[in-house]
């Protein structure tokens, strides 16, 4: 998963962990491709894959997959409790590290609030019908990297739909610190892809009326006075909660986000901080949300607790890798084309949507950076850890 070769210690035997991945989900969903997901049936499909579908998990027998929730983590015993989602009965873990990758609570449709993917297809339907078959268009409220990917996706697949995408302020993007070249070029891409924009629109209200043919509209109103109706309103707008309520407080910042060293452990002030790791967007750092930044992560922990096996067993001092400061950076999406900004600024086009998203959002990308499709199984001596995944 990385451009730099791992240095294997030759005189460290070769380490087989027993790894349990806890998810309230059956499987791995592209969180990311959800804009696409909610707008297009066929990659619905594609972007929900049970645990027992994915390859690189079926070729390993030490890697066990629990659907449930932790309710609890005790630091100081180094025990946790899981409550299984289909008895709702709870049970005791133990593990020798701990990692939690549980992210954000998003609301729908940002992200899909099924459990199963049989439920999230029949999620992803009901919204794709609602959306396809807006005779007097859909508004998406919210000018965000989410609404944005939204609105795009939608005219896209349903270019006879009229889309709108208001936002409250005079630029979109506005909760993040980006340069004001890329919100340009933001909005420059969206206008492009045939959505309307409505800026400086706040929404007032939307209240579903019945029309005489026994459909429905929303009749929609802002706050400076103007009017109009759409036969769906989209939400594309919420304030994500961190879903760490399972770990101590002295784990946790103000707003309930893990407090972390550079190296992911967790802060000092929280019991045998050194066994416990986070990463992805729980996680009190500089940077935008991203699941670039989260992948990042995951290969940084997989790489210190290995480091830290190597010590405990006074091979040799564990050499850590560390984050440092994440400055503001993005690739979204925008129909066919993308824009990506980061500290050596802004680019964007066909070309930029192939190098960051490909034809798929991203899919593609994560699922082989992330070796979900497997590789070749190694013989390894066995350690416990529990990881925590979302």
């Amino acid at each position: 998963m990385s451009g730099v070769e791992y240095p294997h210690h030759p005189d460290l035997p070769e380490v087989n962990f027993d790894i349990t991945i806890v998810d309230e989900r059956d499987g791995y969903y592209h969180l990311i491709g959800s804009p696409l997901a909610f707008a297009d049936s066929d990659y619905a499909k594609k972007a929900w894959v049970r645990y027992q579908d994915i390859p690189a998990l079926q070729n390993y027998t030490n890697i066990k997959v629990l659907q449930g929730s932790v309710s609890s983590v005790d630091p100081e015993n180094k025990t946790a409790t899981i409550v299984d989602n289909a008895t709702k009965l709870p049970s005791s873990h133990s593990y020798d590290y701990f990692v939690a990758a549980t992210g954000l609570r998003r609301v729908f449709p940002v992200v899909p609030q099924s459990l199963t993917r049989k439920q999230y297809l029949l999620e992803a339907e009901e919204q794709i019908y609602s959306v396809q078959n807006a005779k007097d268009g859909v508004v998406v409220v919210g000018g965000g990297a989410v609404g944005i990917e939204m609105a795009a996706e939608l005219k896209m697949i349903k270019p006879d739909v009229k889309v709108t995408l208001v936002h409250s302020r005079a630029k979109l993007l506005s909760a993040e610190a980006l340069s004001d070249e890329c919100k340009n070029k933001a909005l420059e891409l969206v206008l492009e892809a045939g959505v309307e924009t409505l800026l400086e629109h706040r929404l007032s209200s939307s209240n579903k009326v019945e029309n005489p043919d026994g459909t429905s509209k929303y009749e929609i109103e802002f706050t400076n006075g103007h009017k109009m109706v759409a036969s769906q309103v989209v939400m594309a707008i919420s304030k994500s909660v961190p879903a760490t309520g399972y770990l101590p407080a002295s784990a946790l910042n103000s707003e309930g986000y893990v407090k972390i060293e550079a190296n992911l452990r967790l802060a000092s002030d929280t019991p045998n901080a050194k066994f416990h790791f986070c990463g992805g967007d729980a996680v009190q750092w500089s940077g935008i949300k991203r699941c670039g930044g989260a992948m990042h992560m995951g290969h940084y922990i997989a790489h210190n607790i290995h480091q830290s096996v190597i010590q405990e067993r006074g091979i040799k001092e564990a050499k850590f890798q560390e984050l440092g400061e994440i400055p503001a950076m993005i690739g979204l999406a925008v129909g066919k084309k993308a824009v990506a900004s980061g500290p050596e600024g802004t680019v964007s086009g066909e070309d930029v949507m192939q190098a960051y998203f490909r034809d798929d959002l991203g899919w593609t990308i994560c699922w082989d950076y992330m070796q979900l499709g497997g590789k070749k199984r190694r013989k390894r001596r066995r350690t416990k850890c529990e990881t925590m995944s979302s």
